[in-house]
C-alpha cells in the first residue's frame, strides 16, 4: 500500500465544527404574526467588541427594526442592542446602522425580490454561530388583518382544547 495516508488512530479527531447550528439569543416574534415569511437568509452582522459581549449578556429589542439595501450593501437598523454594562466609553448608539454580511449572489437574489410590490426585510432572529454573530433575516410580506384574527382565533382555540385535554 504505497502512496496511501493513513491517519494515526491514537490521535482524537476534532468535531466538526462547519456547521454547527445557531444559537439563538433573541427571536423576532412579532414579525411572524404581522408578517407572512417568504423566505429566510442567514447573515453575519458587522458589531463592536463592546456590542458582542451585551449581546452575549442581554437580549436585543427588535421594535422598529427593519433591513434595506443601501449601494449594494445590506444594512440593519433601529435594532437595539443595550449598553455592555462594563462599558466605560460614553459615546455608544444602540440604535445604529449595521452592515450584514452576504454574498454577492445573495444580494442580488434579494433585491430582485425586493422590486416586487409588498416585499420588505425584516430581522427574524439573532444568535451566535460558534463565536460569529449571525442574524436570520425575512423577505417578508404583510398579512391583512383577517389573517391576523384568523390566527388568534386558532391559537385561542388550540389552547382551550389543551384546557380541556388537561383537566380529563
Amino acid at each position: 500500500m504505497k502512496g496511501v495516508l493513513r491517519k494515526n488512530p491514537h490521535t482524537p479527531r476534532a468535531p466538526n465544527t462547519l456547521h454547527t447550528p445557531m444559537q439563538v439569543i433573541a427571536s423576532n416574534k412579532k414579525a411572524s404574526f404581522d408578517y407572512e415569511i417568504v423566505e429566510t437568509f442567514v447573515a453575519g452582522i458587522q458589531l463592536e467588541g463592546r456590542e458582542i459581549k451585551s449581546l452575549r449578556n442581554q437580549k436585543p429589542n427588535f421594535a422598529g427594526s427593519y433591513v434595506t439595501i443601501q449601494q449594494g450593501k445590506p444594512i440593519l437598523s433601529d435594532l437595539n442592542i443595550p449598553r455592555y454594562h462594563h462599558d466605560s466609553q460614553p459615546d455608544y448608539d444602540p440604535k445604529r446602522k449595521r452592515l450584514l454580511l452576504l454574498k454577492k449572489t445573495e444580494i442580488d437574489k434579494i433585491e430582485g425580490k425586493l422590486s416586487r410590490q409588498g416585499i420588505t426585510i425584516v430581522p427574524l432572529e439573532i444568535g451566535l454561530e460558534r463565536q460569529w454573530a449571525k442574524v436570520k433575516i425575512g423577505l417578508v410580506r404583510g398579512k391583512k388583518q383577517y389573517d391576523k384574527r384568523r390566527v388568534m382565533k386558532e391559537r385561542d382555540e388550540k389552547r382551550d382544547i389543551q384546557r380541556i385535554m388537561k383537566q380529563r
